[in-house]
C-alpha cells in the first residue's frame, strides 16, 4: 500500500475556509496514495483553545464531508485527523476518522487521553470512551491520537481487538521531538503493528510543533521521516509484514492473561 503522509500548519493569523482550502490542494497532490493522513485538529489548530467551541462540528460536518470527497476523488482511504466534535449535550470531544473511498465512514475514535499538561485540552474537550479500529483492504486499522502514545496499555487493547495498522494523527511539539519518535518506534516494536503517525508543523500560540511524521514497521524500522514543513510524503508499506513478523517471533502469544494477580516482593534488606 502507499501511504501519503500531509503536514499541516495552522497559524493563527489564517482563518479556517483559507486552511480548509489549502488543505484540500494538498490533499489532492498525495494523488495515487491509498491511504492520506492528515494531523491532529489541523481545521481549528490544537493550541487555538479559544476557537474549540465555534469551530466544532458534529460527524455530519465539514470535514468529514470534504474527506468524503478527497476519498471519492482520489479512490483513496482518507484519515482525517481529528477536529472537534460537538456532542449532543453540549460538549465537545477530539474526534478522529477513517473515510472509505466510497465516502463511508469506517471507524470514528475520540481521543481518550485528553492532555492537561500547558494545555487546555483536557478543560475543554471530553475523553473517548471506545478504541476505533475498522477492516481495510491492508489489514485492520485502529486510530489513536497523540498523547495516547504514551500509554501502552491503550496499544494493547487495540492488539486484542486486532489492529495491525494504528494511524497517530497529533500536534506533538518540538520540544518533545524525541519523545515522538520514541514512542512511536516502541508501539510498533512492542504491539507488532505498523504505525502510521502523522504530525502538525509551524507556530501555534507560541508553540512550535515538531513536524517528523514517520512511519515504523514491526520490526523497529523507520520507513519514512518527514522533515519539519508543511507538505506530503510518501511511503510504500508492505502491509503483509505484520502477519510475517507475529508468526516469526510471536511474542505477543507470551502475554500473561493478567498482570494484576503478580504480588509485589515487599521484601526489604537489612542495614545490619
Amino acid at each position: 500500500m502507499r501511504i501519503a503522509l500531509v503536514q499541516v500548519a495552522s497559524p493563527g493569523t489564517e482563518d479556517i475556509e483559507s486552511r480548509r482550502s489549502r488543505v484540500a490542494g494538498l490533499v489532492r497532490s498525495a494523488a495515487g496514495a491509498d491511504l492520506v493522513v492528515l494531523p491532529e485538529l489541523w481545521p481549528v489548530g490544537y493550541f487555538s483553545f479559544d476557537d474549540y467551541a465555534a469551530c466544532s462540528e458534529d460527524l455530519s460536518g465539514r470535514t468529514i464531508a470534504d474527506a468524503a470527497g478527497w476519498a471519492k476523488e482520489l479512490d483513496a482511504y482518507i484519515h482525517v485527523g481529528s477536529f472537534v466534535e460537538r456532542v449532543g449535550d453540549g460538549g465537545y470531544r477530539n474526534t478522529a476518522a477513517l473515510v472509505t473511498p466510497t465516502g463511508e465512514v469506517s471507524h470514528e475514535y475520540s481521543k481518550v487521553h485528553v492532555f492537561g499538561y500547558q494545555s487546555q485540552e483536557a478543560r475543554l474537550l471530553r475523553p473517548g470512551q471506545r478504541l476505533g479500529l475498522s477492516s481495510t483492504p491492508f489489514g485492520t486499522v485502529a486510530s489513536t491520537t497523540c498523547y495516547d502514545l504514551r500509554f501502552p496499555e491503550l496499544w494493547r487493547g487495540l492488539v486484542d481487538a486486532g489492529a495491525e495498522i494504528v494511524i497517530v494523527p497529533a500536534a506533538w511539539p518540538a520540544a518533545r521531538r524525541e519523545h515522538w519518535r520514541l514512542f512511536t518506534s516502541a508501539r510498533a516494536v512492542e504491539e507488532q503493528v505498523v504505525v502510521v503517525a502523522c504530525n502538525a508543523v509551524g507556530v501555534q500560540a507560541g508553540v512550535e510543533l515538531g513536524g517528523t511524521s514517520r512511519i515504523v514497521d514491526p520490526w523497529g524500522h523507520v520507513l519514512t521521516e518527514a522533515g519539519t514543513d508543511e507538505g506530503v510524503t510518501f511511503c510504500d508499506v508492505d502491509a503483509s509484514m505484520v502477519a510475517r513478523v507475529r508468526a516469526d517471533f510471536p511474542v505477543l502469544g507470551d502475554r500473561l492473561p493478567d498482570y494484576s494477580q503478580l504480588t509485589a516482593d515487599s521484601r526489604s534488606e537489612s542495614n545490619t
